[in-house]
């Protein structure tokens, strides 16, 4: 079962879903094989052509795809401005991430004079990584505050993660755009920015994996994986098995909900709040006319935009109902 796939990679142009299931490669049929052993059977050298059997939900058949190998060349980050917005895609924390993030809203910042009317963050099918990424891009909005806490069983062994106010980008409109796919780093990033204020988080449900692993070696080169803590948002919400709630619910399709999570995997490390049932939905986003540019196949881009554009009007008014508010309470 699919994820998310990757940006940039043959699965993803050729539009491979998450909470697609692969049955088929190369006409063999895969049941009973393990993860190692289909992913295995699906790599290969550069330039070579396998064919995919997907089924999907929601569609009566199933269906091929015929993909090109390639090495896969992964860029964390990527930005563009659309009507002086900057959009920002985080696919990913590795070791550049942060520096990464850093020059894309210098970038920005020099594509709009200096002025954009805000940011969108796009954390939408980044699987997470690296911890201290995952803090450098959340302290790049955040002045100050915790941004993750980390406790281990107990809550002993705690260690929280706090912004600085050196560096910070200035605090312009934000929305942080996550889905199903959303897991771990960007999680707490996500959680992060939502907590502190600092940003509309808008979208799906995300993953849930808020849980930290250790690999102890052991003496004949297997490894024992431990899960020694949990991850906390700055409220002190547990990320594990519930993950982030949007602020605003977007679906960007029918099959959205049906997308694999942490709940569903089988053996998962429960969350403190399994108990409490089902996270509640946020707000739906409203349906605003397409403007020249908008993508025409992103339902929750075209919403973040649209807010965001909302968000100015919101600005030019504010202002005097807040004089007269001033003058009628002194």
């Amino acid at each position: 079962k699919v994820i998310a796939p990757t940006e940039d990679t043959p699965a993803d142009r050729a539009g491979i879903k998450a909470g697609d299931y692969i049955t088929h490669l190369d006409g063999k049929f895969i049941y009973g094989y393990s993860l190692d052993e289909a992913v295995d059977q699906m790599r290969g050298a550069p330039g070579t052509k396998i064919t995919l059997t997907i089924v999907r939900p929601g569609r009566d058949k199933p269906f091929d795809v015929t993909l090109v190998r390639e090495k896969i060349q992964l860029h964390p980050v990527k930005w563009e401005v659309r009507d002086r917005i900057g959009i920002v895609n985080i696919n990913g924390f590795s070791a550049p991430t942060g520096q990464m993030t850093r020059d894309a809203l210098a970038g920005i910042d020099k594509a709009t004079g200096g002025h954009p009317l805000g940011y969108v963050i796009d954390l939408r099918s980044n699987p997470g990584g690296l911890l201290d990424q995952a803090v450098k891009v959340a302290d790049r909005f955040m002045e100050s505050g915790v941004i993750v806490t980390t406790k281990g069983r107990g809550g002993k062994h705690v260690e929280v993660e706090k912004a600085h106010a050196r560096d910070t980008e200035p605090r312009y409109p934000m929305v942080v755009l996550v889905d199903g796919g959303t897991a771990s780093a960007s999680e707490i990033v996500a959680g992060a920015l939502q907590d502190s204020g600092r940003a509309v988080v808008m979208g799906t449900q995300t993953f849930g994996k808020g849980s930290v692993q250790t690999v102890i070696e052991l003496e004949d080169g297997s490894g024992l994986k431990l899960t020694i803590a949990r991850y906390y948002t700055p409220s002190g919400r547990s990320i594990q098995e519930r993950g982030i709630t949007p602020d605003v619910w977007v679906k960007a399709s029918a099959t959205d909900e049906d997308a694999p999570r942490e709940q569903n995997l089988p053996g998962h490390f429960k969350g403190e709040e399994a108990a409490a049932g089902a996270p509640a939905k946020g707000r739906a986003a409203p349906s605003l006319p397409r403007a020249e540019g908008d993508p025409a196949d992103d339902a929750q881009l075209k919403a973040a935009l649209d807010t965001l554009r909302t968000w100015q009007i919101f600005k030019k008014t504010l202002p005097d109902a807040g004089s007269k508010a001033a003058s009628a309470h002194p």
